[in-house]
């Protein structure tokens, strides 16, 4: 059940009147989904004194559940010596999360006070590059040979069951630490002890490290795998990503995806944990952007001022034709930057997705405009109708062009398509539509 929000109020209202014994008492009962829930509804400095009432190992726990972002605020109101136990208690793939989020002076700190083997191993994983798989996928798993039998594995399973953060799937080396196959706890405990793993491994999938983060992430659940294989340039076995971390990625990413075609920047943290002011931070960028941009379209109204001011009736249109010019742009664009991040188009089949996007635009076009030419024809006049019905179909098939291609030009250029194709394609569609329905009017009406 959710998080009732009287439970909540009780806890703020405890934890503002210092009452810290009634607030434990309230916080035993939860479970660990419900602890995120109610952390996520705090602010910082309550947070901080919450999360000093649990027990050491709730609190464990909690910690490794919470976003990173309200992990390094966490790590603000904390003690050094519980900084640093927190941190060294977080499997690597975590702790890089973690470091992702905090100041780099914090994240120095916190490098430096874990212990050299911990250090290492992190360090390792720092080094490939952000938005690559190698920055997530855990080093911490085990390994078989197909020579080896079913008991064996298993004894190697149970001897680093404590330490590998995932055992279900376990790949299958050779000399060199070349991945040669995967076999699948299920199988080996189904199996006979004395039968080869050479008997029961599969076909292995792997990813390299270099390889982006999101398509890895994608591949893992796409093809239901509980974890990924993940090897170097010379094919040897560095690593894992698992399923949870996977399903973690494209959240992520398409969080930023949604927020970016919005015209904001993704918050990376709860809504009700984010303070007002990096509310105001994430949305101030792209209304400026929008706000320049508008001003190309007020410079288009200007100079086709003397054929508003002859028939005024073309000024009660603009709203809508601009509207449907932007919808239809931003519809096109949605779509082929979903494919995009499903790898079903690339930018190569830009010309295509161009001649998919031309003929769905003028098909909108034309039904739109049939729509308004009977609409504005009654209303109005026959004339009128005609430039509205001209417009929408030239407008529809613009803008469903100029939407398709965007993305697709913003991952050449290496750009991220949710952020460069929706305020390129508003400012962009609102003036051209603009030109061509004056034009198209002049045209019509032989002004």
């Amino acid at each position: 059940m959710p998080l009732s929000p009287d439970l909540i109020d009780t806890i703020r209202d405890q934890v503002n009147r210092k009452d810290l014994a009634a607030a434990t008492h309230e916080l035993s009962p939860l479970d660990i989904a419900d602890l995120v829930a109610l952390f996520e509804r705090f602010e910082q400095k309550p947070r901080a004194v919450l999360y000093r009432l649990l027990e050491k190992q709730r609190a464990l726990d909690l910690f490794e559940e919470l976003p990173p972002a309200l992990q390094g605020e966490l790590l603000h109101g904390l003690q050094d010596s519980e900084v640093t136990q927190l941190f060294a208690d977080l499997d690597p793939d975590d702790r890089i999360w973690l470091l992702d989020e905090v100041p780099a002076v914090l994240a120095t700190r916190l490098m430096r006070d874990l212990p050299p083997e911990d250090r290492e191993l992190t360090a390792s994983m720092l080094g490939y590059p952000q938005a690559s798989v190698g920055r997530r996928m855990t080093p911490e798993y085990v390994t078989t040979r197909a020579e080896f039998s079913v008991a064996q594995t298993l004894v190697r399973v149970r001897d680093r069951i404590d330490q590998a953060e995932t055992v279900y799937t376990i790949p299958v080396i050779a000399d060199g630490r070349r991945v040669i196959g995967v076999v699948s706890l299920r199988d080996l405990i189904g199996a006979a002890e004395d039968t080869p793993i050479a008997h029961l491994m599969e076909d292995v999938v792997t990813a390299t490290v270099m390889h982006p983060a999101e398509s890895a992430a994608r591949l893992c659940t796409e093809r239901g795998f509980l974890a990924l294989p993940i090897v170097d340039s010379e094919d040897r076995l560095v690593g894992m990503l698992t399923i949870d971390d996977a399903v973690k990625i494209i959240e992520e990413s398409e969080t930023e995806d949604a927020a970016r075609q919005g015209g904001v920047e993704p918050l990376r943290r709860p809504y009700l944990a984010t303070p007002v002011t990096a509310l105001v931070r994430s949305r101030i960028v792209w209304l400026l952007v929008l706000a320049v941009g508008a001003t190309l379209t007020v410079h288009v109204l200007e100079v086709f001022e003397e054929t508003l001011a002859q028939v005024t009736v073309l000024a009660l249109f603009v709203p809508l034709l601009i509207g449907t010019g932007g919808n239809t742009g931003n519809q096109a664009a949605t779509t082929v930057t979903r494919a995009l991040a499903l790898d079903d188009v690339r930018p190569r089949d830009i010309l295509r997705v161009l001649g998919r996007e031309l003929r769905a635009g003028a098909l909108l076009g034309l039904l739109l405009g049939a729509l308004g030419f009977a609409v504005a024809g009654l209303i109005y006049s026959p004339a009128i109708g005609i430039i509205i019905g001209a417009t929408l179909l030239a407008i529809c098939t613009t803008a469903a062009a100029v939407g398709g291609i965007m993305p697709l030009a913003a991952r050449a250029i290496r750009v991220d398509p949710a952020v460069f194709s929706n305020p390129f394609i508003t400012t962009f569609v609102d003036a051209t539509g603009l030109i061509l329905y004056f034009l198209i009017a002049r045209s019509v009406l032989q002004l």
